[in-house]
């Protein structure tokens, strides 16, 4: 391996969610899905989001759980209700235990103050046909989704790839990071890449390169909801912000590109100041 290929396992490694983080994070999810299960008549509750794909990278900061709501339960009436009738209900039960807890979208928010991570706790109804209903708020609807095929898409593509696609999704997601988050939602990252990783993966240099540049060029099309429930997955993006985030791919994009050069010819230690700029203080000496 060369001085860059040791420089991107090392990179592979440090994106990772530590045990003691997984630790934490287990004990606190639990802690709050239990809570919920007390007071509440679920039907289900799980993990869901890129914590749960592993393609969640550091720092750990939210944590999604699906509360799935029993619809012959107590709660069940708020199915045909306005969706923020929910959320505050659900806002109320968590303030009981956590106070800081608010409402952020279409989940309930619980931050613990020490910047390492914080649970979103989404509201949701089995749909008969497969997925859930969670509440949109903003549009005082509720939405389908389906979490689970969102994981298994990302399981089979991972290993189709030869375990390379979530390690690969991770680095983009890192660099979308860095650049100040021009791309977003992020899981439009993983909707991209999708679409746009190949197997069999090669180097994740080269992979890099390949991904932003194509993911530039077509940031302004229409991404489904691969799970085919929801709408395009870049709808909260305007125009502008489109146009904004090809920029800023495109930069990204040179500057792999000069990386990759830089390592052709011979010249690890420039490639690796190129990289650093991309992943900042993820990328570590080998």
């Amino acid at each position: 391996m060369s001085y860059i290929d040791d420089a991107f396992a090392k990179l592979k490694s440090n994106l990772e969610i530590t045990t003691t983080e997984q630790k934490l994070a287990a004990a606190r999810h639990a802690a709050v899905r239990d809570f919920v299960r007390e007071k509440w008549n679920l039907d289900d509750d799980f993990l869901t989001g890129s914590y749960r794909r592993d393609t969640k990278t550091k720092k750990l900061k939210d944590v999604d759980i699906f509360l799935v709501i029993n619809p012959d339960g107590p709660q069940g009436g708020y199915r045909s209700r306005p969706p923020l009738d929910v959320l505050n209900a659900l806002l109320v039960v968590l303030c009981d235990r956590w106070p800081d807890a608010h409402r952020d979208g279409m989940a309930i928010v619980i931050p613990y103050g020490d910047d390492v991570m914080s649970i979103e706790a989404v509201p949701a109804f089995k749909r008969a046909n497969g997925g859930y209903f969670i509440p949109e708020p903003a549009a005082g609807t509720w939405i389908a989704t389906n979490p689970k095929r969102h994981h298994e898409l990302s399981i089979a593509k991972n290993a189709d790839c030869g375990g390379k696609y979530v390690p690969l999704v991770k680095m983009i997601k890192g660099i979308n990071r860095e650049l100040g988050e021009p791309v977003s939602p992020s899981f439009l990252l993983e909707v991209m890449a999708q679409t746009i990783v190949k197997a069999p993966v090669g180097r994740y240099q080269d992979e890099i390169v390949l991904f932003l540049a194509t993911a530039a060029d077509r940031i302004d099309e229409a991404w489904p909801d691969p799970a085919g429930l929801g709408g395009d997955v870049n709808t909260v993006m305007t125009a502008a912000d489109k146009r904004a985030a090809a920029t800023a791919l495109r930069q990204a994009q040179h500057i792999a590109e000069r990386a990759v050069d830089l390592e052709d010819e011979g010249q690890d230690h420039a490639a690796y100041t190129e990289w650093k700029k991309l992943f900042g203080g993820r990328m570590t000496r080998p």
